[in-house]
């Protein structure tokens, strides 16, 4: 009897939308077919909660695959129950009397049992007619028998019978496995042919995808936040079949651990399910089944012979669904699951004996796979060889550029207790190394801090692991707080290795890290430069290069460029290269920061192509999170929200690497008037602990911040942010990484009449950045120093500081920057009577409109009509008939985000009976009836 499932139906709408429609017309019949677990019965009984109301019979019937002798079981354990809805017996068709015997629940309400007959097939047929007949008189019924790949062949018969002419209220549903077919041909037989007046169907149900796997996990653990990496896995496993998903979510520890899956083992139904399959199967069978577990990937039919020591078994395992054929000839388990429950089910000597034999096979091709390898050695318990597989492999993904497997490989076999102790030093400094330029930084930081308590480390390897390790933690992990001790433990255990020391002293100089003075920063990269000078280490000389090209370029230096031309972009080593890909990611950024576009693009292309030659994910990753800012900057906002979501759903482990998309998040969300969806990316970007994150990103957070609380009109806010991020942009000393900051604080001092502070952050920005190779910091100085003049009442001034700032982030290029500075200066000219800001005016409308500022356009909108100026929005000609206009697109975003009218009223500049307008034409036109329908516009 199948087990109906507790799940949610996930991922079947258009399945469930044409089994309804089918029950409730009539007569039908439909197959439900797809392989065990797929969600058949649970489809079934949705489409029957789901019927339309009506007096309508559901009989449900069941194939078993353990059955007693019992002709037509499955349909009389349907008809049992009918009793209540049949008419008096003598206004039954009389044939019902045949099936008095077969039905003793229902022999006082059927007429007489008529005389028998000789012949065996007029009688089962004169049984089948009155099944038939009982089933039109119930009236508008639901025949469903359930797992129709179990039945009897008279079973078959009889819904063959039923189905060629069914009774005019009936629907037939069966389900069935449809890689466990029984005859082959058509379920119900090659005699079956459909009736032109009846509705046929076949529903093919088939895996869900990663999104469907995602749902359904989320609905079961009552979650709507799974990490994707988790849900990744989750379908790796399970190859989304919703049985195996829910055993398996069934079982789960937890979804925090990185491991939780791999820890939930196999489900005990799915053990017992595969036991039962194995059990049907020939010995030649069952060891083609065996080897494929114990291979544990898809392998070629002369593979799987070698291991099971028999070429014969794998067509019949195929037949029976237990293995299936993949792409390229090899053949294996439908998901992980299965193949770990057949392979749990193994015994210990055979199956050492078996992984013993698949090294052999495998060592003797052209290229032997390593990792494979590495894994059978292990369990074949031959430790020799499973170091030195392991060690090899590791090495090759390294080489080749793969640092995720490398770190994988190692992890693994520091975390096996089986591992002899003087292996694990050279191991764990390996991974520290790898580490460091990896994204996963989970489970190797507690790895590493697991090995670094221990007593088998030597003192040098000691001292660079926990180095390593302070580097993830910083950087990965984004913990400046536990990262600084690790590494400054770790210099005074290198204290005899000074060279290596180099490579702290160099680390702890960046001063995007911490809140120690610039000055402070300048010395530990001259103490790095000093230890390695008198070295011979082309990798740790590279290592320090790179972070002083990065420290001249972070703070605008005019020697950046010089510096930056000495990295060894060409060096043979890998490792060498790869800490030149690490500098043009750096450089990358802080040209970014600087307004230094073109330069910015230039260290972009090569970062990316030195990450990609030598596996440096962290830097790679860290290139394209900042492409996403620098498009931000210079106006290429088309489809960019889309852009910095999906590619924060990479950093699911890391998340704190991904500030510069939160920042951007944060960012457009302020320029569409989103206001809480803003807050919370600005706080991702940095400001949930500024001291400890990455400090040119948490100042421009912090600017925008305060651009919020003063949208909101919320002044004394935006103070009290300005004042927290100006001390510790004062504190560090790098006055170019507030050129999203400052104009901002300015303008909310002078907001809150403290034109004194107002005047002094402006003067003291203004030394911070002179001399500096900062385009967007002296944009920026113009506009802070505009913003005060027109506080000052000085509309003159302002007008020309906010027209050369204008000018300055046009050549950048900043549009939105230049659109807010346009702004300004129309603003000036219109109190100085000057006519040519109305048209300025409406020009920066626009250009904010194009970019996607809808929150900035209609201010200005909105101060345009304050002068009599009519206003007409963009895109109104031209639309389909029915289709929302502009400004009913602005309104069907705010909704869907669940704004009231009163907040849709304050980001647009409308009144709230203009948005009540507005929302009630949005709803006509969508066809809904109700807010929470709305969903986003396209």
């Amino acid at each position: 009897m199948s087990i109906v499932p507790s799940s949610p139906l996930v991922g079947r709408a258009p399945e469930l939308a044409t089994l309804i429609d089918a029950m409730a017309r009539p007569p039908a019949v439909v197959l439900v077919e797809g392989e065990a677990g797929i969600g058949k019965t649970r489809l079934v009984r949705a489409a029957l909660d789901r019927l339309p109301r009506g007096d309508r019979a559901v009989l449900l019937g069941y194939c078993h695959q353990i059955r007693e002798p019992f002709p037509y079981g499955p349909v009389f354990e349907a008809l049992r129950d009918i009793r209540g809805r049949l008419p008096a017996a003598h206004r039954l068709n009389p044939v019902t009397g045949a099936l008095r015997g077969h039905l003793p629940e229902l022999a006082g309400a059927l007429p007489p049992s008529p005389q028998p007959l000789n012949d065996p097939r007029a009688e089962r047929h004169r049984v089948f007619r009155g099944i038939r007949a009982l089933l039109t008189a119930v009236g508008p019924a639901v025949l469903v028998i359930e797992d129709l790949h179990w039945a009897d062949d008279g079973t078959r018969d009889l819904l063959r019978f039923l189905s060629g002419q069914p009774p005019e209220g009936l629907a037939v549903v069966v389900t069935r496995r449809r890689e466990e077919g029984g005859p082959p041909g058509p379920p119900l037989g090659l005699a079956y042919r459909h009736q032109p007046d009846t509705a046929h169907l076949t529903v093919r149900l088939t895996p869900l995808d990663v999104s469907g796997v995602g749902s359904l996990a989320g609905a079961l653990l009552e979650r709507s936040d799974l990490p994707a990496g988790f849900v990744a896995r989750l379908y790796e496993r399970t190859a989304g079949i919703p049985f195996v998903v829910e055993e398996i979510i069934r079982s789960l520890p937890g979804v925090e651990e990185p491991d939780a899956l791999e820890r939930a083992g196999v489900p005990l139904l799915l053990r017992e399910a595969m036991a039962e399959r194995m059990a049907c199967l020939s010995p030649a069978a069952v060891g083609a089944v065996q080897a494929a577990a114990v291979l544990g990937l898809p392998a070629d039919e002369h593979l799987i012979a070698a291991v099971s020591g028999d070429s014969a078994g794998l067509g019949e395992a195929l037949r029976a669904g237990v293995l299936h054929e993949h792409p390229g000839g090899r053949y294996g388990f439908r998901h992980a699951l299965a193949q770990q429950a057949v392979y749990d089910a193994v015994p210990g000597p055979d199956r050492r004996s078996a992984h013993d034999r698949a090294m052999t096979a495998l060592g003797a091709m052209e290229s032997p796979p390593l990792v494979q390898l590495a894994f059978h050695a292990r369990h074949a318990g031959d430790t020799a060889a499973w170091i030195g597989h392991g060690t090899a492999a590791a090495r090759q993904a390294a080489a080749l550029g793969d640092t995720a497997l490398a770190v994988e490989v190692i992890e693994g076999m520091l975390d096996d207790p089986g591992l002899p102790a003087p292996a694990r030093g050279p191991l764990a400094l390996m991974l520290s190394r790898l580490a460091a330029t990896g994204l996963s930084h989970q489970r190797v930081v507690r790895l590493l801090r697991h090995l670094l308590r221990g007593e088998f480390l030597s003192g040098d390897v000691r001292g660079e692991v926990r180095l390593n390790l302070g580097l993830v933690l910083s950087n990965q992990a984004g913990d400046v707080a536990a990262g600084r001790p690790e590494m400054t433990a770790a210099l005074a255990e290198l204290s005899d290795r000074p060279t290596l020391a180099a490579r702290g002293w160099a680390s702890l100089a960046m001063p995007e890290w911490g809140d120690e003075p610039v000055s402070e920063h300048a010395g530990w990269m001259a103490r790095a430069e000093a230890l390695v000078a008198a070295a011979d280490n082309p990798e740790l000389a590279a290592a320090v290069l790179a972070n002083r090209a990065s420290f001249e370029m972070t703070i605008g230096s005019a020697d950046a460029f010089a510096v930056a031309a000495r990295l060894p972009v060409a060096d043979p080593v890998t490792e060498v290269r790869r800490e030149a890909a690490r500098a043009f990611c750096n450089l990358h950024d802080s040209a970014t920061t600087l307004g230094l576009y073109g330069a910015a693009e230039r260290f972009a292309r090569e970062g990316r192509r030195l990450a990609l030659e030598t596996g440096a994910q962290y830097p790679a990753y860290l290139v394209e999170a900042s492409t996403i800012r620098r498009e931000w900057l210079t106006g290429r906002w088309d489809g960019l929200r889309d852009r910095a979501a999906s590619l924060g759903e990479l950093a699911t482990e890391t998340p704190l690497i991904a500030v510069d998309l939160w920042l951007v998040l944060g960012l457009l969300a302020l320029a569409t008037g989103e206001w809480e969806e803003a807050l919370k990316h600005f706080h991702n970007a940095g400001l949930d602990a500024p001291e400890s994150r990455h400090a040119p990103v948490v100042a421009a957070a912090a600017g925008g911040l305060v651009e919020l609380h003063l949208a909101r009109g919320r002044v004394d806010a935006a103070v009290a942010e300005a004042e927290r991020a100006v001390v510790r942009l004062r504190r560090k000393g790098v006055w170019v990484w507030g050129a999203t900051l400052v104009p901002s604080a300015v303008t909310a001092f002078a907001a809150a009449g403290r034109l004194r502070a107002a005047h002094d952050l402006a003067t003291e920005y203004a030394g911070g950045v002179a001399g500096r190779v900062a385009p967007a910091a002296h944009a920026a100085l113009d506009a802070a120093l505009a913003a005060l003049a027109s506080a000052e009442g000085r509309h003159a001034d302002a007008a020309g500081l906010f027209a050369r700032a204008r000018r300055a982030y046009g050549v950048l290029p900043q549009p939105y920057a230049a659109a807010r500075a346009a702004e300004g200066e129309a603003r000036a000219r219109l109190a100085l009577g000057d006519g040519a800001a109305t048209p300025a005016l409406r020009e920066t409308a626009e250009r904010y409109a194009r970019l996607g500022a809808t929150h900035d356009a209609a201010r200005c909108r909105r101060l345009l009509r304050e002068i009599g100026v009519e206003v007409r929005l963009p895109g109104g000609r031209g639309r389909k008939a029915g289709g929302l206009s502009q400004r009913e697109k602005e309104v069907a975003r705010l909704v869907a985000l669940g704004r009231t009218n009163r907040e849709i009223a304050d980001v647009l500049f409308l009144s709230t009976r203009t948005v009540e307008t507005h929302v009630a034409t949005v709803l006509r036109k969508l066809g809904v009836r109700s807010r929470t329908q709305i969903a986003p516009p396209a």
